[in-house]
């Protein structure tokens, strides 16, 4: 689970780079899937992380205003306040919370339960999902979008490992 956060921020570190190169009128630009825009896009991913942890721990979840948030560097130190506020509850993860259970209250007074490693990945499965969309407008600019992939990043050091010749 950890190393699931630790990869989703890295590459959302590495997005908010990319789009140093990116034209502000693209990144706020209307586009077809996600929630409109590369830059609403990105706020709504840390939005939904952070709410989702929020809701899980009991704290208040108040939505922020995108509107207050209209540059790519506003965005990245909203998600740089928001991984500091959640991110001994990743950091202490372990697998007795994975059924602890969640009780979500609808307006119409249905609840639902669900087990918080549900919640967990679907945060993950979240990000992953909408990076994918914004992949997708990267390549309709022109500009190659960043992997996803996790091999490679050092985010797990393998044992020492001896060659020997074949």
């Amino acid at each position: 689970m950890k190393l699931w956060f630790k990869h989703n921020w890295l590459l959302r570190d590495q997005w908010y780079e990319w789009c140093q190169d990116v034209p502000y009128e693209e990144l706020v630009k209307e586009r077809t899937g996600g929630v409109g825009s590369i830059m609403r896009t990105l706020f709504h991913i840390i939005d939904v992380e952070w709410s989702w942890i929020q809701m899980m721990q009991g704290k208040p979840h108040d939505e922020e205003n995108f509107d207050e948030y209209n540059t790519v560097d506003k965005i990245q130190e909203l998600d740089r306040r928001y991984r500091l506020d959640i991110k001994d509850f990743i950091e202490n993860w372990n697998d007795n919370l994975e059924t602890t259970p969640f009780y979500f209250h609808e307006p119409t007074g249905q609840v639902h339960v669900d087990a918080w490693g549900e919640i967990m990945r679907h945060t993950i499965a979240h990000q992953i999902h909408h990076l994918g969309q914004i992949s997708v407008w990267a390549r309709e600019m022109g500009k190659a979008p960043l992997s996803a992939n996790v091999i490679g990043r050092g985010l797990i050091q393998p044992q020492s490992v001896q060659t020997k010749d074949v």
